[in-house]
């Protein structure tokens, strides 16, 4: 589970222009940016890539950012998709489905992943 202010990463953005490629893949950044604000969904986003590193047993910096997406099915149900050194981290634990669940307000995103 992980929880990102909206605030804060509105901020980050603004501060950090780089943020958004070296942390969301392409298809998250074009999901992300059609929104009335975009801040929300980074920090979702954000939320989802950070529970599924702890759901790893991992920390930061165990894989690339990018190599962790969030997905949306046809449904609107959020999903991971696991790329490079995260998919490697996850099939070296067993770790073959993934089940997401986010949420967000205009203050507050979270999110909660748990690695089958």
């Amino acid at each position: 589970m992980d929880l990102c202010e909206v605030d804060r990463m509105r901020v980050a953005l603004a501060r950090t222009p780089t943020l958004r490629r070296r942390v969301f893949t392409e298809a998250e950044q074009a999901y992300c940016d059609r929104r009335n604000d975009p801040a929300e969904r980074y920090a979702v986003r954000w939320a989802a890539k950070e529970a599924v590193v702890k759901a790893l047993g991992r920390g930061v910096g165990a894989c690339r950012w990018t190599e962790i997406e969030v997905v949306r099915a046809a449904t609107g149900a959020p999903s991971v998709i696991l790329h490079g050194g995260a998919q490697t981290l996850a099939l070296e634990q067993g770790i073959t489905r993934w089940l997401l669940t986010m949420t967000h307000t205009h203050q507050v995103a979270e999110a909660i992943a748990v690695a089958l």
